[in-house]
């Protein structure tokens, strides 16, 4: 029996994404998973020096950007970060001219302003799935994400 989160979503693009670095800051590598009906492709890449944080974002982004013409979409990820920034705390951002609560520049800025871009023409519905937590395609994304931290798959 398939969970909520693996249960395809009917006329919408699937995406699983992930990303990470070991230590953080430091070698990372993300992960994407786009499904459509039975297609599949799997997206990844690696940065010798990074944040958790920008492989996540870069991870959301990349996968919206494969995407060749506007789509709805559901994108599935298990960061916080990602879901309640552009769900959530990016139109304060825009209000205080890109700057957080503290008054201080937000936080890699440059990819909020891709992942926005990226996610424009589509209609996303953004998911948060627990991490580590038996959700298959998370799993795979994760997977995926380790193998392009460590080079390997290259």
């Amino acid at each position: 029996m398939e969970s909520e989160a693996t249960a395809p979503t009917e006329n919408a693009v699937e995406i699983w994404t992930d990303g990470g670095c070991k230590p953080n800051p430091g070698p990372g590598g993300w992960a994407a998973i786009l499904r459509f009906g039975v297609h599949e492709r799997e997206l990844t890449g690696y940065d010798p020096a990074t944040t958790n944080n920008r492989m996540e974002l870069t991870a959301a982004a990349s996968a919206l950007e494969a995407l060749k013409k506007p789509c709805r979409v559901v994108l599935h990820t298990d960061s916080e970060y990602v879901r309640n920034g552009v769900t959530r705390w990016v139109h304060g951002w825009v209000r205080n001219n890109w700057r957080n609560s503290a008054k201080e520049p937000v936080a890699n800025y440059e990819l909020w302003q891709r992942l926005l871009a990226a996610a424009k023409p589509h209609q996303v519905e953004w998911r948060w799935v627990r991490g580590h937590n038996g959700d298959v395609m998370n799993e795979r994304a994760d997977k995926l994400a380790t193998a392009a931290r460590l080079g390997l798959g290259q």
